[in-house]
């Protein structure tokens, strides 16, 4: 007879432990609507100017950068693919510079985007409830405290969910990714059919492209670094490859499919812009595609304005489920506390992660006004981008052997590291700011906190009573292969 299996109540809370780790619940369809569910925003419908503004209302000019933008995206996108699929674990940029350049580097990471990131989640919580209620104050602006209420529960509201089911959280992206882009289609169809319709005051802009004014080398520079900005959000699949069904064969599709529906996309709706609008015209409207509605739709014209509320929401679900995957990994790494690494018993999903980032996002939606101290951090984003693509390269030479599904062509990385290094000089250079000094210290000020509490491992033992009591209080584990229980 074969041994019997145990059945005692250690082997049974050992089975349970042994299965307390994220899910592969992530299929393709669903990573491409989280990449175009977070670069989408609000910006594309409301204010895609600052490309337009820089180029001096030169419609080719402009039309070039914001192809230009999209391709320089897709070529980051295709870096982090690689990374992806060699190390498909949660945390994105963290968990690749941590593994290329070390565990200081991946901390200074981790330490400014607990700011960044949630403060971004709050400014587009507050943007959501500014959209969601003016219609119903007209003229009049909302008040602050509906506005910062609404923002608050839309917070929560998301944080619950994406800490409950990561399958619901899924669909909710599908649902609202599909829906913008739906809008999306309207204004690039609506474009199209102008376009064809061959009236001449809808060809005028199109006739002689690069005939008006040609801006100059710095002009073309920022509005570059505005078109990049409307790409942003293409990193996002990486903080969730943990969770990818087959991360080698889906994480490179997903990115190939989603960058580039987006670059379409947007030349589109850039071209039905000019067809209806003059350049002047874009750049003073204060919601572009509204006025765009006024002129080709005017019956219906109301669907833009809640395209903006959906677009907006669409993003701020996916940029909160990023952000507690990254919480996540920095505590498995020990650059967090330790219960933020823990899963649900049931769901098997980060709460206690997400409730950490929701809270600090909540925290700057009270005062608003700490949101805009957040703006001078931009160059930061890049500066990290440069860091994993600089650990791509390490990587490569450092360990040649890794098992890499997809490689990425060996140049690409190398001109994303420059361009990254352009990004981060140039606003410096070209604006120099007192606040890029305080953003600096900042940065600098995470070496008080990774000597003591990581590289020294200064532990206070009250913190573990706390941990274990909300352990206890979360219905929490630690995943399997990191810190033990408190509670043991």
């Amino acid at each position: 007879m074969g041994k019997r299996e145990s059945n005692s109540p250690k082997d049974v809370k050992r089975k349970q432990k042994a299965k307390m780790q994220l899910k592969r619940n992530i299929g393709y369809f669903d990573g491409v609507s989280f990449i175009i569910g977070t670069i989408v925003g609000a910006g594309i419908f409301v204010s895609p100017t600052g490309v337009l503004k820089h180029s001096l209302l030169n419609v080719g000019v402009t039309l070039v950068i914001w192809i230009a933008s999209g391709l320089v995206s897709l070529m980051g996108s295709l870096c982090y693919a690689e990374l992806g699929t060699a190390l498909p674990f949660s945390g994105g940029e963290y968990s690749h510079i941590k593994r290329g350049l070390g565990s200081l580097p991946a901390f200074m990471f981790i330490w400014t985007s607990t700011f960044t990131k949630p403060a971004s989640n709050a400014a587009r919580a507050l943007l959501f409830a500014e959209y969601a209620t003016q219609p119903f104050y007209g003229i009049c602006p909302a008040p602050d405290v509906l506005k910062k209420c609404l923002a608050l529960a839309v917070l929560w509201s998301l944080g619950i969910l994406n800490g409950r089911s990561v399958k619901m959280s899924t669909w909710v992206q599908t649902v609202f990714t599909l829906l913008k882009m739906m809008a999306l289609s309207v204004i690039a169809i609506g474009g199209i059919v102008l376009l064809v319709g061959g009236r001449k005051e809808n060809l005028a802009r199109f006739e002689d492209t690069f005939s008006s004014e040609i801006p100059n080398s710095s002009q073309v520079a920022e509005a570059f670094f505005q078109g990049l900005y409307a790409y942003g959000g293409w990193w996002s699949l990486n903080y969730m490859a943990e969770e990818m069904k087959n991360p080698s064969r889906n994480i490179p599709l997903t990115v190939m499919t989603a960058v580039p529906a987006v670059i379409v996309f947007y030349l589109l709706v850039n071209i039905s812009y000019l067809t209806v609008l003059t350049p002047k015209e874009i750049v003073s409207s204060v919601a572009v595609a509204v006025t765009w509605a006024d002129r080709v739709i005017p019956s219906v014209a109301w669907i833009i304005p809640l395209s903006v509320a959906i677009s907006i929401f669409g993003a701020l679900n996916s940029s909160m489920f990023t952000l507690g995957r990254l919480s996540y990994a920095g505590s498995q790494s020990g650059h967090l506390p330790v219960l933020i690494s823990m899963l649900n018993v049931h769901s098997c999903t980060p709460a206690p992660a997400m409730i950490f980032s929701t809270m600090i996002a909540s925290i700057f939606i009270i005062p608003s006004d700490l949101i805009m101290l957040t703006n001078y951090f931009g160059f930061s984003a890049w500066f990290m981008i440069g860091l994993t693509c600089t650990s791509l390269i390490v990587l490569r030479y450092r360990e040649p052997h890794l098992h890499r599904p997809y490689k990425v062509f060996l140049p690409v990385p190398f001109l994303m590291v420059a361009m990254s290094f352009f990004l981060v000089v140039a606003p410096v250079v070209w604006s120099p700011n007192l606040q890029y000094v305080y953003v600096f210290l900042f940065m600098l000020g995470s070496l008080l906190v990774y000597f003591p509490f990581v590289y020294f491992k200064l532990r206070f033992a009250f913190l573990d009573k706390i941990t274990c009591q909300l352990q206890l209080l979360l219905e929490v584990s630690p995943a399997d292969g990191s810190a033990e229980s408190k509670c043991e």
